[in-house]
């Protein structure tokens, strides 16, 4: 075997290791979670997906983007708490929850199914604000919350359509707290999206043209 053919066999094995490699990795949490602008320059590409999901569904960009900080802190591989058995024995999670949006698994299904999207994945950017645009969007036929409300919506996206409407969540002080902080944490997010929208769709078309 010359030097050309074992190059031309091992070339194309280098480049399937490094495309496994890669695909392994996950993208990790933005450095600056506070400000929507320095995330989506961080991630582009999520801006690109947050745009497809307004488009979509009509939801505001702020909206599910505050509420996936307090849901995952933006981590794709995000886990629910661990549940324990007599207070010490570990016993599995205490939901289904995953990924960014920390969808159960029956909800996310239920997206799937809805959405035609059937090769979502909960560790994908994408696919999780996708979820949670089809979510907020459902709540608004369901409960007649707005898109814009993202107090109630969180309240919602908590306690599910049937605890809203029952207020489930007007036994529990620290949800109230938190959907709160998660309300004000969205207009803090629509704010800042405003000043750097411009430069961010600039640069979406920039890469679209020339990318």
């Amino acid at each position: 075997m010359n030097k050309n053919t074992t190059l031309t066999i091992i070339k194309p094995l280098i480049l399937m290791f490094t495309m496994l490699q890669l695909s392994g990795c996950t993208t990790p949490p933005p450095e600056n979670p506070e400000n929507i602008c320095e995330i989506f320059r961080e991630h582009h590409s999520w801006y690109e997906g947050a745009k497809d999901m307004n488009d979509r569904w009509g939801v505001p960009i702020h909206v599910p983007m505050s509420m996936m900080y307090q849901e995952s802190s933006f981590r794709a591989d995000a886990l629910p708490p661990r549940d324990y058995l007599f207070g010490f024995i570990p016993w599995g999670r205490v939901s289904s929850a995953y990924g960014f949006s920390q969808a159960k698994t029956l909800t996310w299904d239920d997206y799937i199914r809805e959405s035609d999207n059937s090769g979502a994945d909960r560790d994908d950017f994408d696919d999780a604000i996708d979820f949670m645009g089809w979510f907020i969007s459902k709540t608004q036929k369901i409960n007649g919350v707005s898109k814009w409300d993202t107090y109630s919506q969180y309240l919602n996206y908590h306690e599910g359509w049937g605890g809203f409407k029952r207020k489930t969540y007007n036994q529990k002080a620290w949800l109230v707290k938190v959907a709160r902080k998660v309300d004000s944490r969205a207009k803090t997010y629509g704010g800042q999206l405003k000043s750097c929208q411009d430069e961010l769709d600039s640069s979406w078309l920039w890469r679209l043209m020339f990318y």
